[in-house]
């Protein structure tokens, strides 16, 4: 059993499923999303129903999936509501049509499966414990301490705020976590939301370049140095498929071995 986690696919339906095609996996793999399937790109009920397919998989929500919320349970005009704006104006657009295409029972159990997600996860791959969630977490909101065990870390998880879960951004990626001890020690946080190339701006201790040779985003590893004995406390696996063509692609990466899948995105896809 393997077990992968992928974020911010954005609607590019088709390169999603070449990466599941060269990963090929068992029946007993397990895959987490950490949400914003849809929006910008044009075929978000595709992504969702690829990520419905995976036999094992878990779905998280994304600031996206909570800006369609958001706009759905608006009780004002809707397109004049400021819910619907902010929607429209963030890549949900090609949402709202895809949804409309669909009957009503059709769009209702879509939009029922998406209000059911889970903010937040934590799995443990081999000695390691990850805390999954798609913006990442406040460190100055964290008030349990090590040593660690699975009700701790469900307790630290559950103690967040769940805007910050879905939209955090510099207060996240700008500090150390805290959670990972001078030993390398400790649970680390993966998390998308911010595309890669946004890093330089807003953290330190890359674990490399935030474009690869031919220009394109890639997953990072972030925070390593004395502090958390050489182990980067937070990951971003955002490599900005939000952007389309020539800026992102779709990546997945497997926590048993660090192994990454990426697929570029063609235009029109």
């Amino acid at each position: 059993m393997a077990t992968y986690v992928f974020s911010d696919v954005h609607g590019h339906a088709a390169p999603l499923a070449r990466a599941l095609t060269r990963i090929d996996p068992s029946e007993d793999d397990v895959f987490y999303c950490l949400g914003d399937m849809i929006d910008r790109g044009p075929d978000p009920l595709g992504v969702i129903e690829l990520v419905r397919s995976l036999p094992n998989c878990h779905v998280l929500m994304g600031n996206h999936e909570d800006l369609m919320l958001a706009c759905m349970s608006d009780t004002g005009d809707d397109l004049d509501s400021i819910d619907a704006a902010n929607w429209g104006i963030n890549g949900g657009i090609v949402t709202s049509e895809a949804l409309a295409s669909l009957t009503e029972q059709e769009a209702d159990e879509v939009v029922d499966w998406i209000a059911a997600l889970p903010r937040y996860a934590h799995v443990t791959v081999g000695e390691r414990d990850y805390l999954l969630v798609h913006a990442g977490i406040d460190p100055a909101a964290v008030t349990v301490e090590a040593p660690w065990d699975d009700e701790k870390l469900d307790a630290l998880l559950s103690e967040q705020s769940p805007d910050d879960l879905v939209w955090i951004r510099e207060d996240f990626w700008g500090a150390h976590t805290g959670l990972v001890d001078e030993m390398g020690k400790g649970p680390i946080v993966i998390a998308g939301h911010t595309p890669t190339p946004y890093l330089n701006r807003l953290c330190d201790e890359l674990d490399g370049p935030v474009r690869d040779e031919n220009g394109n985003a890639r997953m990072l590893k972030i925070g390593a140095d004395e502090s958390t004995g050489g182990v980067a406390d937070r990951w971003d696996i955002d490599a900005g498929a939000a952007g389309g063509a020539g800026f992102g692609r779709v990546g997945i990466m497997r926590l048993d071995d660090g192994a990454e899948f990426y697929e570029d995105i063609a235009p029109d896809e």
